[in-house]
């Protein structure tokens, strides 16, 4: 095997035929077994694959030989014969995750098993529609990539995730950086030289919640990110659902209000106009202009700008006026959220993003709201839970993401 990238990138419909075809293939297929089901056995991967018994021993010991795959020694075993059991080398394979938020970055490297080797996070960085912000991220992913202490050779994979309306299949943003005859993807994976995802924040965070959180044993699941807007992530038989287009989610826009306030999309009346983070945040700047008391003047008076993670702060304060604008919001989200597990009948809904640091401030309204505006059966059948990840999390899932892609999961 000439390089672990050359490997990985060949795939089933390559002009490359035979036998040294169909064994890339069939180690793949190792390869993906161990990454889902961990160690296993000749025995068990010859009746999980289909593939005869000296076959699966003579590429197993190939993929020893090249370090993708350790031999870990004899498995204990009622009697008989003892097998070896094999198992993924992690040190083989690493892949990259990139957080693209609108007021910062966040990045992991995993390794093959999903997990976390290397994670940073830079609060500096601001998502503007600007040319010059598009290279400043290529430029902090290479600067990354080049830091990160990982050879870039097991380097096989780049996910890239960002805010906004996002196809992964065509790799472009439709709110970002549109003017581009190249899609983000390819500009991105021509500037590092990298295999690249690019991927919608909320998607990426949805799958690593249900990866590597409760939601694993879950088939059907909801996750409701409540950050400055208003999104969610879809989860249908263990599958992320996309849509035709890759849109699907975009829950803050649908026209819940009759209001004549204009959305960030250009419509009237969409749910994010009252109850995201921005809306929130306009909100009680507005109040206290209008001289409505609370801990947060100060800081509007110096005219600092008042974020949604200063108003939850505020209400762990004791600080009325937040604690009703939240309290406000979650009761607008759950009476939303009631139309969604009417239509969908998730297992859990799973609330992340800044607002979940709220705790029950946010949580009660919307789970009393949701128990008032749903049918009863339904929401008796839904657990909620706030989010236990961190806000690297996004970055998480999408390397996870590149990962499946990678390896043909």
């Amino acid at each position: 095997m000439t390089s672990l990238t050359e490997f990985f990138n060949k795939h089933e419909d390559d002009a490359l035929k035979g036998i040294s075809h169909k064994n890339s293939i069939i180690k793949r297929n190792i390869i993906a077994h161990m990454a889902v089901n961990g160690e296993c056995t000749l025995s068990e991967l010859t009746k999980q694959l289909h593939i005869s018994v000296p076959t699966i021993t003579k590429l197993v010991q190939e993929l020893v030989e090249e370090n993708i795959v350790t031999d870990n020694g004899k498995v204990e075993t009622p009697g008989g014969r003892r097998p070896n059991i094999y198992g993924l080398a992690n040190s083989a394979i690493y892949f990259v995750g990139v957080n693209v938020g609108r007021d910062f970055m966040g990045y992991v490297v995993t390794d093959l098993q999903n997990n976390i080797i290397l994670e940073q996070m830079d609060p500096t960085f601001e998502l503007l529609d600007r040319p010059q912000c598009l290279d400043r991220i290529c430029t902090n992913i290479e600067e990354f990539v080049s830091s990160c202490g990982v050879d870039r050779g097991k380097i096989l994979g780049l996910g890239v995730c960002m805010t906004g309306r996002v196809n992964p299949t065509t790799g472009r943003s439709y709110k970002y950086f549109t003017s581009s005859e190249k899609s983000m993807r390819e500009i991105i994976e021509e500037r590092v030289g990298i295999r690249t995802l690019f991927e919608n924040d909320t998607r990426a965070r949805c799958y690593a919640e249900y990866s590597c959180g409760k939601a694993k044993d879950e088939n059907d699941m909801l996750y409701l990110h409540l950050g400055r807007g208003i999104a969610i992530g879809i989860v249908m038989e263990g599958k992320l659902y996309y849509g035709k287009s890759g849109f699907a989610g975009e829950f803050g826009h649908i026209p819940f209000f009759d209001n004549e306030k204009i959305c960030a999309c250009g419509k009237k009346g969409c749910l994010e106009t009252e109850v995201s983070g921005i809306a929130i945040e306009e909100k009680i700047c507005s109040l206290i202009e209008k001289g409505v008391n609370t801990i947060l003047r100060e800081k509007y008076d110096r005219k600092e700008p008042i974020h949604i993670d200063d108003i939850i702060a505020a209400a762990k304060n004791d600080d009325n006026l937040s604690i009703e604008l939240i309290e406000e919001a979650g009761e607008k989200i759950g009476k939303a959220v009631a139309f969604l597990i009417n239509i969908f009948n998730p297992e859990t809904v799973i609330v992340g993003g800044n607002m979940a640091a709220a705790g029950d401030y946010i949580m009660l309204p919307l789970k009393s709201s949701t128990n008032k505006y749903s049918l009863n059966l339904v929401y008796k059948d839904t657990k909620f839970r706030l989010s236990k990840l961190n806000e690297n999390a996004n970055a998480w899932g999408v390397a996870m993401l590149i990962r499946n892609q990678v390896i043909g999961l």
